[in-house]
């Protein structure tokens, strides 16, 4: 079996992901689930290379050699494009490649809630959106922009690791670039991009002191910036922000983040009563009383503050998970499990 066969496989049984691991079968994420195909044969360690090595180019070959780890896009016409990791293991080539449908979903398709859309429409200011790996940040950011590109004439640039869903332009102008083929690092672009004259700035991930710091500047200075991060509710976003800074920076950084940001939104996928998942979340709006929070360090009242602010469209992801149980979204076992270990 091929790579491309492989891929399509995981396509048509409407999978998360493909796993290639050497010594195993093939294995399918599907709902959150790993299934093995166990009717394929056991992946060799020739195998593995002769799979991976085909869909590299030389370049992309000797920097996977040199580095031992490769993020690449790929995408086979008709069926989908795969965000695809390129690893060792035990000396042994490994691939795990996420599924991106060709079509970008709404935000409506996406069950994001009105006040998403509010955060979205402005024309400056910070939006987070965070969550485990996994959980769909990169495709509710998809829909973001292309919510953008489709209601306002904007210059949208996006700053990606790679490439996932391609966006044509339509009112807007979209321009995609590429970690590695495009760009040298988030950090290097971020300090050019102002020269690009943008309206909107999509980061695909912060990851160091100096993303986070351009970032914040670029969405004081005027733009609409949308960013995501590795954290699992608002608190913890605002803390993690905040944290990325040497001690005597923080005040400094807070004073920012609580007149740029716009909010936050948390989410995780949860498995739905008749199969597939639903995204339960939560949504933090910036107010006067957030941004005194924020300035004050006192990001422990946040989650007080979006139980009580309901009226404006805040909620907190276990407010979120109960009205799924009550819509028959999700299982009983479902909402306790997962409420049981926001308490851990």
């Amino acid at each position: 079996m091929t790579i491309n066969e492989l891929f399509k496989t995981a396509t048509q049984q409407k999978a998360s992901d493909l796993h290639l691991v050497v010594g195993r079968p093939p294995v399918l994420r599907i709902d959150g689930e790993l299934k093995i195909l166990e009717k394929l044969p056991v992946i060799t360690r020739d195998a593995a290379e002769k799979m991976v090595f085909s869909i590299l180019t030389e370049r992309q070959r000797e920097k996977f050699i040199e580095k031992r780890e490769l993020d690449i896009s790929y995408e086979i016409p008709g069926y989908s494009r795969y965000r695809v990791n390129i690893h060792w293991e035990k000396d042994n080539v490994g691939l795990v490649a996420r599924v991106i449908s060709n079509d970008v979903p709404t935000m409506e398709e996406l069950g994001l809630p009105p006040v998403a859309i509010e955060m979205i429409d402005k024309t400056s200011g910070l939006l987070l959106v965070t969550g485990p790996t996994g959980c769909g940040k990169s495709t509710t950011l998809a829909a973001m922009v292309e919510h953008v590109n489709e209601t306002r004439f904007a210059n949208i640039i996006t700053l990606e690791d790679p490439i996932e869903y391609i966006h044509q332009s339509k009112k807007s102008i979209i321009k995609q670039r590429q970690l590695g083929n495009d760009m040298v690092s988030f950090d290097d672009a971020l300090k050019h991009v102002l020269r690009q004259d943008p309206n909107v700035i999509m980061v695909g991930e912060v990851r160091d002191l100096e993303t986070m710091a351009a970032t914040i500047t670029l969405a004081e200075t005027g733009h609409l910036v949308l960013a995501t991060l590795h954290t699992h509710n608002a608190a913890q976003t605002i803390d993690r922000v905040i944290d990325v800074f040497p001690p005597h920076q923080q005040s400094q950084v807070r004073l920012q983040l609580s007149i740029s940001l716009n909010g936050v939104i948390s989410q995780q996928l949860l498995p739905k009563t008749d199969g597939g998942r639903v995204a339960a979340r939560e949504i933090l709006i910036n107010t006067p009383a957030v941004a005194n929070i924020i300035r004050e360090n006192k990001i422990p009242q946040i989650k007080s503050v979006i139980q009580t602010n309901a009226e404006l469209g805040m909620f907190t992801m276990e407010q979120h998970i109960k009205e799924l149980l009550n819509q028959n979204e999700i299982e009983e076992s479902t909402a306790l499990a997962y409420l049981s270990n926001m308490k851990n």
